[in-house]
Order: structure tokens, then sequence, then C-alpha cells
């Protein structure tokens, strides 16, 4: 609960404490930050009767001097300068405005001196600089995320700024905890470096005193690792629901766009998924897909009898309990048909592009030895006809990150493959992905095929064998929140910032992913926390990927290599 409660609580101070008829006014990053924790139905409860975004707010002359406006802005200097410019000419009866960061003296002095008619009422900063996506889970929405794949050298402003976009996140989410960490970071990781120096700069120098919350108890560990010591988590398909409807449509702050998937009514167009709202996707959303049909016929035949109920009206008392009952049934009615409907079009999707054959082997990639065998499969996958162009390309470079130092025959006959079979990806683009990712530039044990105590552990589970072949893979984080529980995270694979060391176990772990986090780690977490081990773990990352979105990053970074490459 503790991200989307902190948001919330931000929220409901700005919105209860002005009275009367409000209009909430966003910019595109504080719009996905409200939206995953406040439905509309929400806002109206609290008056708010319009919401709109700062710069299309800006066009309108019109006066609206009954409505309070509420600000909620991100403090950047675009922002800034929109509100100067409608402080000027006034439109509304009063401006509260709220920030979701630290603002900078010169920009409240420049705000200040556009208010020359003493309109605004207040001006706060409330730290939700980030988007709770779940409860333990966040996410920043960086737009330009390829950025931390490409060297300072390439393009020093832009990866300045996404840097600093990392930093004001990680801030705020400690702000809105009340905690100053100890830093540690990815020693292969020259951005995670950078993320954590300038982190740790920011707390314990520039603003020393707004993070000194004068608590006694041992102090959180915020521990910035890169997306590329686990590349193989983004690339693999998924196999419970959340972070399958994720792969296979996108969610984008909770929510599924159906519309270029198929015909469906307006209402069906754009669905909802949020595990404060819906009962049965939090029970669900860590579940797996086979289990996920059996309890969608569940919640089918439920609802049935519910209906079957309502048909059976025959008394005025019948009748004012149907009208009580409506709405809930009316709510009832359409989760059943969401979640059918979603179900439906990720079974058709799986069939159509041979997914459950694609995934065993990308499984038995990620997770098992065999060599020979493993290319055999990928070689018997990029000759199958109905395994579709990215599905290749994902499984070569799958094989690629596994078997990079063993077999670098084999895997220029795959290469040369994938080029002749899939002729539209760029040339290069799995050599890109190993020069970013490889075993020489990862930190920690991927495959597990470093550490004897991780050789050990895969021997033991192949003994046993795996409940499901398809989630058989765990990522890399679950590995690292196990030797933050054991006490045995090493110090010269992770080191500290600063002259800081753990004293005692952490009571609370924050794991930020430079690059991206996915929901199969969202999940790994969730599981964690569920044991009681002492420790809460939150995970955060620039953005939230897909095997789509880490590829498109990937393409961009190597487009920009390529570019400054050519003109130096």
């Amino acid at each position: 609960m503790v991200l989307i409660t902190a948001v919330r609580d931000y929220i409901n101070r700005m919105l209860q404490d002005i009275s009367g008829m409000k209009v909430l006014i966003l910019d595109s990053h504080t719009v996905s930050i409200v939206s995953v924790v406040y439905s509309q139905s929400d806002l109206l409860q609290k008056e708010v009767f319009l919401v709109e975004l700062v710069d299309s707010i800006s066009m309108s002359k019109e006066p609206m001097s009954h409505l309070k406006a509420i600000y909620f802005l991100r403090p950047i200097s675009e922002n800034i300068q929109l509100m100067r410019r409608q402080l000027a000419t006034p439109r509304f009866g009063e401006y509260h405005l709220f920030f979701s960061n630290m603002l900078r003296d010169t920009q409240l002095h420049n705000l200040a001196d556009s208010d020359e008619r003493e309109v605004v009422q207040q001006v706060q900063e409330f730290y939700a600089d980030f988007v709770a996506v779940d409860p333990y889970h966040f996410s920043l929405n960086v737009a330009s995320n390829h950025m931390y794949m490409l060297p300072a050298v390439v393009d020093p402003s832009g990866l300045q700024h996404f840097c600093e976009r990392v930093v004001d996140g990680i801030a705020a989410i400690f702000l809105a905890l009340k905690r100053r960490p100890v830093i540690r970071y990815s020693r292969a990781s020259d951005i995670a470096k950078r993320i954590a120096q300038e982190a740790a700069k920011l707390m314990y120098q520039q603003e020393s005193g707004l993070f000194d919350f004068r608590r006694t108890e041992v102090s959180p560990l915020l521990l910035i690792v890169d997306r590329r010591d686990d590349p193989v988590t983004p690339l693999l398909n998924q196999w419970t629901y959340q972070a399958m409807l994720h792969e296979l449509m996108g969610i984008r702050d909770n929510k599924v766009d159906l519309r270029n998937i198929g015909k469906f009514s307006k209402e069906q167009q754009e669905v909802v998924l949020s595990s404060e709202q819906d009962a049965f996707f939090k029970a669900n959303m860590y579940e797996n897909f086979g289990d996920i049909g059996m309890n969608i016929k569940k919640m089918v035949d439920d609802f049935q009898q519910v209906a079957k109920s309502n048909q059976n009206i025959q008394t005025i008392e019948d009748m004012a309990k149907f009208v009580d009952n409506y709405p809930e049934y009316r709510k009832m009615h359409g989760n059943v048909s969401k979640h059918v409907t979603l179900v439906t079009e990720m079974s058709k999707i799986v069939e159509e592009r041979k997914l459950m054959l694609v995934s065993q082997t990308e499984q038995e990639l990620a997770c098992n030895g065999g060599q020979g065998a493993a290319f055999e499969a990928v070689t018997n996958l990029l000759n199958n006809e109905s395994v579709s162009d990215v599905d290749r390309l994902r499984l070569v470079m799958l094989y690629a990150l596994r078997y990079e130092k063993d077999s670098p025959v084999q895997l220029m006959q795959l290469f040369n493959k994938l080029a002749s079979r899939s002729p539209k990806y760029k040339p290069g683009l799995v050599q890109f992905l190993l020069k970013q990712a490889g075993v020489d530039k990862r930190a920690g044990d991927l495959f597990g095929n470093r550490d004897f105590m991780n050789i050990a552990r895969n021997m033991a589970r192949g003994l046993k064998g795996v409940e499901n072949v398809y989630t058989q893979h765990q990522p890399l984080v679950f590995q690292t929140m196990e030797s933050i529980v054991k006490g045995r995270l090493r110090d010269v694979d992770y080191p500290y910032v600063g002259n800081h060391f753990q004293q005692p176990r952490p009571q609370e772990v924050v794991i930020f992913i430079v690059g991206g986090t996915t929901y199969e780690e969202a999940r790994s977490v969730a599981i964690q926390n569920s044991t009681n081990s002492g420790i809460r773990f939150i995970l955060g990352g620039s953005a939230v990927l897909n095997s789509k979105r880490f590829l498109k990053d990937l393409e961009e970074a190597q487009r920009i290599a390529r570019t400054s490459a050519s003109v130096v």
C-alpha cells in the first residue's frame, strides 16, 4: 500500500482543504501520477468538475472566476513559463499551486513577480514525483529511456537531463517516505554510479536539511542497478496475468488500450486495471495464465447467479432491492466483460504467434544449460513460418546472451539465418545488445554460472524439476533481494557512496533499475514482501518495460550511436 497511499494522501490534502467548485490543472507528467491512484468519481466527490492540461488551458481565454484552480505540476522551466503567462491574465477566482518536487528560489521569485493581481493563495511542494503503479512498484515514465545506453560523450545534455529526472524521482520517493537512505550502486555501470553520486550529493549536501528527519532507526538502503545487468527478463514472454497483459497488449498508467486490437464498444476501448479498484485483478495479477482461465470461469458463474436472481422480481420490495443493488450489479457486469475480453484477446495472440512453443525454448535458454540442444531448438524456430519476426529476434538475442563466449561459429550461423528470415531487423542489433549487456559488461551472476552457491542452487532445481516450464525463470532482482535478506550483497560488486556502510540489516530497501523495470520483477518483489523477512522492498525504474519497449530503446540507442560515430 505504501506508494499508492503516499500519493493519494498528497492529492487528498490538495483537494479537501479547498472548499467549493474546483478545476484541477495538470501537466503531461502529473496526469499519469494522479490517474493511477485517483478515479474520476473520486475527483467528483472532491468537487473537481474540470480536469485540464496546463498547456491546453493557455489557449482558452474564457473567464471562470467561479472556479478555484488547483495546479499540480512538475517544477520544470516550461511549466513555470506557462504559469507566469496564466497569472498575468488570471481566468480563475483563486490559484492554489502545488509542485511535485523541490522548487528553486528563482522559480518562486518569478512566480511571485507574475502574481500582480494577488490571486495565488498558496504555493506548496508535495513530493509525488513518481507514478505509483502498484503498492510496491513505481515508474518515472521517462520518454527518452534509451539515454542510459549511450556513453556520456554522445549527448551530454540529454544524459544530464535523464540523470536529473531520475534523481528528482528518487528524491521524491524518500521525501514521501520521510527517510534518508544509505546508497549503493552496481559497480559495472557508469550511469548507476553517476546517479548514486548525484542523489547522495542532493540528500547529504545541497538539501541536507530537507532530508534530515531525525529518525533513530536503521537507515533504509537505496540500491541503484542497471537494466543491462539483466537484459534477459525484458526479452522473455510472460505467463502471469499482469506481466502477460503488458507484454502482449501494453499497459500504460494502469490502462490497456484495446482500440488497435479489435472492434469494441466505446466503454471497452480503454480498460482500467488497478489492484486498488478491481478485486479480481488484485487477487489474480500474479497468477499464471492457466489458472486465470479457471478463475474467470468462476467469476462468470457467480455473475450468472446474480443475474438470475435479478430476473426474479415479483414484489415492490424486490424492485427496491434491485434498484439499490443495481450500481454494484452494473460494476460486476463491467468487470466480468473486461476480464473475459482481455483473456480472449490474449489467447488469440498466443495461438497466432505460437507463443507456447516459442516460450518453452526461451525459458530453456534463460534457465538451463545445454548449448547443442539450444542451438537446434532456436534453428528450428527460425525456420518455422508461424514464428513472427520479433520472436525470432528475441530468441537469437537470448541465445547470444547465454552462449556468446561458448560458440561463436554457431552464433554467426544464427545471425545469418535471422538476417535472411527477418530482413526487417537492422543488422547488428544483436551485436549491439552484446556490446551493451554482454557477459563482460554485467554485474551480478545472471545465469547462475559464476558463483558456486548459484551453481549448486541451479543443480538442485534441475534435480527437483520445475512446477511450470513457462514460469521457471527468476529475474536477477530475485537473487539480489535474497542476498540483501541474508546480508550477503558484496561490497565489491555494489559499493557504497561516500563513507557510509550498512550497520545492522536495513528494514526498508528501494531497488531502482536505471533503464526500467518489468512486471515480472514487480511480482518477485510482491512475493518477497509477503514472506515477512523483516525487510520491505520497493522497486522503481525509469520506465515499465515489455520486450517491445526494450527493443525500441535498444534500436534508438544504436541509431544515435551510429550517427555520432559517423560524425566523429
